[in-house]
């Protein structure tokens, strides 16, 4: 059940939300630096994230699920905030070149079927990041944050569930790596944590970045081998089952298989 989107609006208006902000923008603008005229859309809660992108990209929006409500955004000018169902997003075909996911997959009750959206609007050469809660972080284990709740992942569940979409990770990284405490001393080092965190014990971070691309290839499948059959043989007194042929005499015979005889 995903939070409601004024909770999310406290939180990254509190001191610890501003933080959070300045941290995972940083990361999420040294993954995508160049994004002149792209498509650039946001899926749950990530306008916080945004704002570094307008005046670049060609078109932007937040698109927030319905069942988590909308906030304005941004706060002045035009609104670019949509308020959609995550499994049915009103766009075409492979119109999205950067696809941000931000307070979304963990929340969501249908996420096959939404992967498989994103997985739709998502250009050939698009790029999705996900910011999930990381299952090995501090910052999953406490309920004081957005990213204490819902289902956190770990790498590896992560990576096979977007495999089965035809998501392609790219690369994956940590981040948040200082307790989520509300307190000055430790958010004005957040920046020294980042850094020794991503050097020292990266995997324990509170959230895991991953980017994907859209898998094109049409699966083929393996080719499963043959089985020999042994030669057909009568079973007397044997009731016949659905689609099973037998001869017209009193006595019914069934055929089955008899194999090495």
């Amino acid at each position: 059940m995903f939070m409601d989107a004024g909770e999310l609006w406290d939180f990254y208006n509190r001191p610890l939300g501003h933080t959070v902000r300045r941290v995972l923008g940083t990361r999420v603008r040294a993954r995508w630096r160049h994004i002149e005229n792209e498509t650039l859309v946001g899926l749950g809660y990530a306008s916080p994230f945004m704002g570094a992108f307008r005046g670049e990209a060609r078109r932007i929006g937040a698109f927030m699920p319905a069942s988590q409500g909308a906030v304005v955004w941004p706060n002045a000018g035009d609104s670019m905030t949509v308020l959609a169902d995550e499994t049915q997003l009103p766009l075409s075909d492979g119109c999205v070149d950067r696809l941000l996911v931000v307070h979304c997959l963990e929340f969501s009750e249908a996420v096959r079927p939404m992967l498989r959206e994103i997985w739709r609007v998502l250009a050939p050469e698009g790029r999705a990041l996900f910011i999930v809660p990381n299952r090995s972080g501090v910052w999953a284990r406490m309920d004081t944050t957005p990213f204490g709740q819902g289902r956190p992942y770990s790498r590896g569940q992560l990576e096979r569930l977007l495999g089965q979409a035809q998501l392609r990770p790219l690369d994956c990284r940590w981040a948040l790596h200082w307790p989520p405490v509300e307190r000055q001393i430790v958010m004005r080092s957040a920046v020294a944590f980042e850094r020794l965190g991503a050097r020292v014990w990266p995997g324990v971070g509170g959230v895991i970045l991953l980017e994907a691309g859209k898998e094109t290839a049409t699966p083929t499948g393996l080719a499963v081998p043959s089985r020999a059959i042994g030669e057909l043989v009568t079973v007397p007194g044997a009731a016949p089952s659905a689609g099973t042929a037998y001869d017209k005499e009193p006595r019914r015979r069934a055929l089955i298989a008899r194999e090495g005889r």
